[in-house]
């Protein structure tokens, strides 16, 4: 806590130092992608100049921090979910803070042993943490977002997990954001939470700051999926014609309480029912980044980043011991409950040093970037097991029957270097050209510090040149047509190298054993499509795409909370999207639609004892063309604002979701292993009071709509909800659901003494 209040001190005196006099910013087209714009996306890992919309060969999508704020999101994932094509999120950690992210059927998500497909960026840091390539969602402050950049398919400038896109977030500055606000806004579930923003600047130096504190005891029973969040994220920059450099703060300190899923039994009599708990996580982050860039001509560019990310996370799980015998007396030896507690500590840092020529290539226009990236981390994953009783409504933290002791100390240090290319070329004003390319070096190297399991130390090294090349075609400005072929590369986590061997599962977050190592996955993604402006307020794009996976790595459950990493051979992950927007007078509307079939394409044998069609082994045969589950085929979503005067807006959104199979049913043959589609609506308005001052409110869940948003076999040792009893604890197996939030509503209010927004923002 020293150190965060140090940090925080250090840019109140320096933006305050930058603040006296508001000059007009210089002129440099590095910060383009600082500034509040959709038409210019950053293709590259650190943000340089960017590229025109029309030169990007896919269905990239753009998001500004001013819509954001307008619709008044919780956070960024929830505005993902709402507004971007394709996007659909879940609840499998019962957090809104901690939920999966689904991009075309590829995941980021903060729960180790969920296979991740999707790489996110901050500022050109890859944020994946080292250890899983997790994405922990709490630690991106929605009020630092300037821009977001979802680019599709397996983009190899990106680097490593780039499977099926990469998420681009840009944070504010002082010469695009000056100005101070304060909001804060409340309502059901006890939320409150205060954002606080100020930006500003000199002739040459400026500064942005926000904090945010947000606090809920959520909706389930026994305040299971409460959450305190506390970030904080500075900016104190110096720019010129010529040269730009930011330094860079993001900190938090968060405490989420997860809700498990529950059985459909529970479901189906309260969904805001708990399985057992308490289930918390802890995450401290310190995170530090120095960027910059200048021109060294007209022509010639340099862009440069280092960076230190240091992470803290404390999780204390409760889970149902399968091995109990409820024949036998409860006592050390016999416990239906167990605790286990993780401690992981990561420290990571790298950096990343940028070239682009601007000049003309053969007379035409062309752009060539290369550059080359060093991301180290080291892990360290203490865990503790302690035996305990469970009361009737599942609280495993009354009924302590041992003390902690030690079952795993693991020590995982990453080693992972890239070289990359990207040359944009116009042959024509109509035809343009990209190609690029990168080389990735990846070293995973595994060690057991508890001297028990010496066989756990590994070292596993995974190398691989990936291609990308695509086409523009521009026949007037108002129509884009485009194809595009790319390839990406995931290499295996600790987490999955640790955790491969069907004969001995894991639990999770993970105990380790010695396993045999794992083959890389490698992705190919074709995509084909075209989009276009109808007059100047009417926009549509349509695309088709195709990913294929090959030795694909799936978390092979053994129970609800056990399992193992398996190479499963070949995946493919294809669809089509669709998009419309316009705007008349006071009334703007968007709709986006997705097609997403993913398949598995290897037959392969997998423990799923919880799945009623399996065999004596408890294991069930996955054919080619079976589902892959928590994908929903048809993902539609509609939005409208009417502004009823210049100062009063209302909007309204609904998601739209198909059925999906549940986790354990890979063989799309259990009768319990699917969860049904859903559609929610949501309202918001804002009201201006005064020119400063401005009022708003949000209605989540409008109809208050019942639904589970994933679903996963498991085996349920209740006989009904607030009712274990350890007579009938042999379990029995059951369809476990995440729940989604009932029916919200929220009320804010907004100060500010001049627009944090960029007046050019507003669009």
């Amino acid at each position: 806590m020293q150190t965060n209040q140090l940090v925080r001190k250090a840019f109140v005196i320096a933006g305050f130092l930058a603040a006296p006099a508001l000059a007009e910013q210089p002129e440099n087209p590095a910060t383009e992608l600082e500034a509040p714009s959709v038409e210019v996306i950053g293709t590259t890992p650190l943000p340089s100049i960017g590229t025109p919309i029309s030169q990007v060969p896919s269905n990239v999508q753009a998001a500004t921090g001013a819509q954001m704020q307008q619709q008044h999101t919780q956070d960024m994932t929830q505005f993902l979910e709402q507004n971007l094509t394709s996007v659909n999120i879940n609840a499998s950690q019962g957090n809104p803070f901690q939920p999966d992210v689904d991009f075309r059927g590829f995941t980021a998500s903060p729960l180790l042993g969920t296979p991740q497909g999707l790489s996110v960026f901050q500022d050109g840091v890859r944020v994946n943490e080292s250890f899983g390539d997790t994405v922990n969602w709490d630690l991106i402050p929605q009020s630092a977002i300037s821009s977001i950049n979802l680019l599709p398919g397996s983009n190899p400038l990106f680097g490593l997990n780039t499977l099926g896109g990469a998420l681009a977030i840009q944070t504010k500055s002082g010469f695009e954001y000056p100005g101070y606000s304060i909001e804060s806004y409340g309502g059901s579930f006890g939320t409150n939470t205060v954002n606080v923003q100020a930006g500003g600047h000199g002739e040459r130096m400026d500064y942005f700051l926000t904090g945010n504190y947000f606090s809920s005891d959520g909706f389930h029973d026994h305040d299971a999926s409460s959450s305190t969040v506390q970030q904080w994220f500075g900016k104190v920059g110096y720019q010129d014609s010529t040269t730009d450099i930011d330094l860079i703060y993001t900190g938090a300190s968060n405490n989420l309480q997860g809700a498990q899923t529950i059985p459909t039994s529970f479901y189906n009599v309260n969904s805001d029912s708990v399985y057992t708990f308490p289930d918390i996580t802890k995450n401290k982050l310190n995170f530090f980044n120095l960027k910059a860039s200048h021109f060294f001509t007209d022509n010639n560019l340099v862009t440069a980043n280092a960076y230190y990310r240091q992470l803290d996370q404390n999780n204390f799980e409760s889970n149902t011991n399968d091995d109990f015998d409820p024949t036998l007396p409860v006592a050390p030896g016999n416990a239906p409950g167990l605790n286990e507690q993780t401690s992981i500590d990561t420290n990571s840092y790298g950096g990343t040093l940028q070239y682009s020529y601007l000049g003309n290539l053969f007379n035409h226009n062309n752009q060539f970037t290369a550059g080359g990236s060093m991301d180290l981390g080291s892990t360290t994953l203490t865990q503790s097991e302690q035996e305990a009783g469970i009361t009737p409504d599942g609280n495993t933290n009354a009924i302590l029957l041992t003390p902690f002791s030690l079952i795993n100390n693991v020590q995982g240090n990453n080693y992972y270097y890239g070289a990359y290319f990207n040359n944009n070329f116009s042959m024509t004003n109509q035809i343009n050209f990209t190609a690029s390319g990168r080389y990735n070096y990846a070293k995973v190297k595994l060690g057991d510090l508890t001297g028990l399991n010496p066989s756990l130390a590994g070292d596993n090294t995974y190398t691989r040149f990936n291609p990308a090349a695509g086409v523009n075609y521009n026949p007037n400005k108002a129509l884009t047509a485009y194809a595009s072929y790319s390839e990406g590369m995931r290499a295996p986590t600790p987490v999955e190298l640790t955790c491969s061997n069907p004969s001995a599962p894991c639990s999770l977050p993970n105990a380790f054993i010695s396993d045999p190592p794992l083959k890389a996955v490698v992705s190919r993604t074709w995509e084909v499509g075209a989009r276009g402006q109808i007059g100047g307020d009417t926009a549509w794009r349509m695309g088709l795409f195709s990913t294929k996976l090959s030795n694909d790595i799936e978390f092979i459950s053994s129970t609800i909370s056990t399992g193992f990493f398996q190479n499963v051979g070949d995946t493919l992950r294809q669809g089509l999207e669709m998009g419309f927007s316009t705007k008349r007078g006071r009334l703007s509307f968007a709709a986006n639609y997705s097609y997403i079939n993913a398949t598995f394409q290897t037959p392969f044998l997998e423990s799923s004892p919880n799945n009623t069609t399996a065999d004596a082994n408890g294991q069930i045969l996955v054919t080619s063309g079976n589902r892959i589950p928590g994908i929903p085929r048809h993902n539609f979503k509609a939005r409208v604002d009417y502004s009823f005067t210049d100062k009063f807006v209302v909007g309204a959104s609904m998601q739209a979701y198909s059925s999906q199979i549940a986790r354990g049913d890979e063989n799309n043959l259990d009768p319990q292993g699917t969860v049904g589609g859903y559609a929610v609506v949501n309202l918001n308005a804002t009201y201006e009071i005064l020119p400063r001052l401005q009022f708003f409110a949000n209605v989540n869940n409008l109809f208050d709509k019942k639904y589970a948003n994933m679903g996963i076999l498991g085996s349920n040792f209740f006989t009904g909800p607030n009712n274990f009893d350890p007579n009938n604890a042999f379990g029995r197996p059951e369809l476990f659901v995440g729940s989604g939030a009932p029916i919200a509503g929220f009320v804010g209010i907004r100060y500010s003494l001049e627009s944090i927004k960029k007046k050019n923002d507003l669009d």
